[in-house]
């Protein structure tokens, strides 16, 4: 497979761009891409400065530009050196604009704005940090969701991915020789979900864990009939509680962050308990 350059050219930080980039490279298997990013595109002589290097290695170059003269002329200097360029909003745009009824503002980096929203994500990222691994369970009260499961169910990496996207989101491990506080039996505004996995995916990761720390792995952390019981033991505990259920063990972050926030939405569009028992989803 030959070699594509992939150039990302924005007028802000680039993030929504990777994130498009990314989303579709996923559905190409083993391709050969090299990515170059340029990103605070926002006069002339920044994007003739960035010209040479499109020459220098052509491929495809994909723009968010907003500004009608710099996009014109990213598009003048890819026509004349053959390169296809596409911007990646426009479809989107477009679309808006036509059910809208108005047009776009077309200000770079207007998703970036340090409005209410991005105050809350900081806010809900110092809350998430500060809540993680079971600490804080005092005031769990305030948060909007709070992750429950055995050690090693990627608790800690959601809960991270949800605060970024303004969730205060805590934390626990669920242990049997050490019962959770009380207190996450008795909370009222937070959606408490339970994470489970297949045990031998648990093993495996708790094996990797602990070579990765240079420990020895002939522990019970890494006991196959322990670490069922451990599952066992946090299962029963989510179908007393009538805790909606997630299996993450083929799931990523961003889906298994997804489906509580799924379920979250679930919850406050209807105003009632949804969930009974613990079957995985």
């Amino acid at each position: 497979m030959s070699r594509l350059h992939l150039h990302l050219v924005s007028d802000s930080t680039g993030e929504t761009l990777e994130m498009v980039a990314k989303a579709a490279l996923a559905q190409f298997e083993d391709a050969d891409i090299v990515r170059h990013f340029w990103p605070m595109v926002r006069s002339r002589q920044h994007l003739d400065r960035i010209v040479p290097e499109l020459a220098g290695n052509p491929g495809l170059v994909l723009f968010t530009l907003v500004n009608p003269e710099t996009r014109a002329r990213l598009e003048e200097h890819c026509r004349q050196l053959g390169l296809p360029a596409v911007p990646a909003l426009d479809a989107v745009t477009e679309a808006l604009e036509s059910q809208l009824g108005q047009e776009a503002h077309g200000r770079p980096g207007r998703q970036h704005l340090m409005d209410d929203a991005y105050f809350r994500r900081v806010d809900a990222i110092h809350y998430t940090i500060a809540h993680d691994d079971g600490i804080g369970w005092d005031n769990w009260e305030e948060a909007d969701i709070v992750l429950a499961g055995v050690s090693r169910c990627s608790k800690t990496p959601t809960s991270i991915y949800l605060a970024n996207r303004g969730y205060k989101t805590a934390n626990i491990p669920l242990v049997i020789e050490s019962p959770p506080p009380q207190s996450l039996f008795q909370l009222k505004k937070p959606l408490v979900v339970g994470l489970t996995t297949a045990p031998e995916r648990l093993v495996q990761i708790r094996r990797n864990r602990l070579l990765s720390l240079n420990e020895g792995t002939e522990t019970s952390y890494v006991d196959n009939e322990k670490v069922r019981d451990e599952i066992q033991f946090a299962r029963r505990m989510f179908a007393d509680n009538g805790w909606p259920v997630i299996d993450v063990t083929r799931r990523s972050i961003e889906e298994t962050a997804a489906a509580v926030i799924r379920l979250l939405g679930e919850r406050d569009r209807r105003g009632e308990d949804l969930f009974e028992g613990s079957k995985p989803i």
